[in-house]
């Protein structure tokens, strides 16, 4: 897993609490990295899950909502560093859509050996937008925050529906 989603995580962690909770948890996890990451390293998903999971327990707050408020502020950093794949888009749904055939492969460029989810999306009718999702990582919670970021980025009345899958999830976005 690219650096960068371990120093996003450690950025929101000493944003919503301090850096005294940042060294707790990186202290608490002997992680085979120590906890030193850079943006462009890769490191072991197994480090961001150990992080996660420490910061539940010392929060009180549940795995899956500390997950999507990450996706939320990860959306905002990346939309912050890499506004060209943000703004090339013209609406909520035509930047998810493009999300498998644009971004990713413009990430592929920077980061060739990233392991990227997958998405798979249709448009059932207007305005209705399924995106299926499928992780080796089983971030769905995460995925769930990117697109919460991604409906506050475009200013867009929308709602999220989660459908689990065999091989994945299923969100359908509703823009109103």
């Amino acid at each position: 897993m690219k650096g960068i989603i371990f120093t996003e995580f450690l950025g929101l962690v000493e944003q919503k609490w301090d850096e005294d909770m940042v060294d707790d948890i990186i202290e608490a996890c002997d992680l085979p990295s120590g906890g030193a990451y850079t943006a462009v390293g890769t490191y072991d998903h197994r480090e961001i899950v150990a992080l996660v999971s420490e910061l539940s327990e010392r929060s009180g707050v549940a795995v899956p909502d500390l997950l999507q408020v990450y996706g939320k502020h990860l959306f905002g950093k990346l939309a912050a560093s890499y506004p060209e794949f943000v703004n090339k888009a013209s609406s909520l749904l035509t930047f998810l859509e493009g999300v498998e055939s644009y971004i990713h492969v413009e990430v592929r460029k920077l980061y060739p050996d990233a392991e990227l989810p997958s998405f798979e999306t249709r448009r059932p009718d207007p305005g209705v937008l399924e995106m299926i999702y499928r992780s080796s990582r089983h971030l769905d919670d995460v995925c769930h925050g990117l697109i919460e970021g991604s409906i506050a980025h475009f200013k867009t009345e929308a709602s999220i529906e989660r459908e689990p899958l065999d091989d994945g999830t299923m969100f359908v976005i509703r823009c109103q």
